[in-house]
C-alpha cells in the first residue's frame, strides 16, 4: 500500500487506485469519472495536458502553468488542479521559509519547474531566475512568469560550472539530474557560489539526501529535500478529494519506510 493509500486507510475512506488510459479514448475517461462518480483522479505525462479540453474549470494556477494534475469531480463538473507547486511550496513554508519579496533560482525548466516557478510567484516571490539548457524552454518559462504573475523573471543560459547568483535567497533544483539509480549525479553548478544564506531545495525525493543537497549543506546552506514536496502534493489531492484533512504523518511515514 502506497502513501495514498496508507492516508485513506488512516481516515477510513476507500482506497485509492490506477488506471492506464490511452489517449484516444481520455473523452471516455473523463466522461466515466462522471459516471462512476468518482471523487478525483490523478494525471501523469502526457495526460496532464491532453486531458485540460475536458475540465470545466481550471485553478488560476493551473491555467497559468497550462497543465493539472489532478482532476475533482463534484455534480458532474470537472475541476483540474496542479498540486505540484502547492505541494513544494507548503513543504518550504513549513520547514520555517517563506517567499514574500524573496529571489528565487530553479534549475531546470520542465513540468516540475513549471508548476513550482508559478507557485512561487503567486506566493510572492520578487524575482525568479531560470536556468536551462534549452534557451528556447527557459525564455518561455521566464516570459510566462513575467506576462502572468507579479513577480519579474530572468533566464540564464545553463553553462558548464554555472555560476548561482549572488542574490538568491532560494535555489530549487528542478530536475531529474541525481534521482535513483543516478544517485552518483548532480547538476552542474559552481557550488562555490552557493553561501549560508541560500535555502537550498530539490525535488528528487529517493534518495532524499542528494549530492546537490550535501554538497550544499557543506557550504553552510540550509536544505529541505524532496519528500516534503511529494508528501504535501499527495495530502493536497487527498482534502481535495475527501474534504477532510490529510493524515500527513501517517502518509510522511508511509513514504519514509518505503525509501528505507
Amino acid at each position: 500500500m502506497g502513501i495514498s493509500g496508507k492516508g485513506y486507510a488512516a481516515a477510513g475512506k476507500a482506497p485509492s487506485s490506477g488506471v492506464k488510459v490511452c489517449l484516444p479514448v481520455m473523452r471516455k475517461a473523463m466522461d466515466s469519472v462522471k459516471i462512476f462518480g468518482m471523487k478525483g483522479i490523478n494525471l501523469t505525462m502526457p495526460h496532464k495536458i491532453k486531458v485540460l479540453p475536458y475540465l470545466d474549470e481550471l485553478s488560476p494556477a493551473a491555467e497559468i502553468i497550462g497543465a493539472v494534475n489532478t482532476v475533482i469531480q463534484k455534480e458532474g463538473k470537472l475541476f483540474g488542479e496542479n498540486t505540484d507547486g502547492k505541494g513544494f511550496v507548503t513543504a518550504l513554508k513549513n520547514s520555517g521559509e517563506t517567499l514574500d519579496k524573496k529571489n528565487v533560482t530553479i534549475l531546470g525548466a520542465g513540468g516540475a519547474a513549471r508548476a513550482i516557478a508559478v507557485e512561487c510567484a503567486l506566493n510572492g516571490a520578487a524575482h525568479i531566475n531560470i536556468i536551462n539548457r534549452s534557451i528556447e524552454k527557459g525564455e518561455e518559462l521566464a516570459s510566462l512568469i513575467q506576462m502572468k504573475t507579479d513577480s519579474s523573471a530572468k533566464y540564464l543560459n545553463w553553462k558548464n560550472n554555472m555560476e548561482i547568483p549572488s542574490d538568491t535567497d532560494i535555489l530549487i533544483n528542478a530536475t531529474s539530474i541525481g534521482f535513483s539509480p543516478n544517485v552518483t549525479d548532480k547538476p552542474d553548478i559552481d557550488y562555490t557560489s552557493i553561501t549560508p544564506e541560500m535555502c537550498v531545495c530539490d525535488v528528487i525525493f529517493n534518495p532524499a539526501e542528494t549530492i546537490f543537497l550535501k554538497t550544499a549543506a557543506e557550504n553552510g546552506a540550509k536544505t529541505i529535500t524532496g519528500l516534503g514536496m511529494l508528501v504535501q502534493q499527495a495530502a493536497l489531492n487527498f482534502t481535495l478529494w475527501t474534504g477532510v484533512e490529510a493524515p500527513v504523518d501517517v502518509m510522511e511515514d508511509a513514504l519514509k519506510k518505503e525509501f528505507e
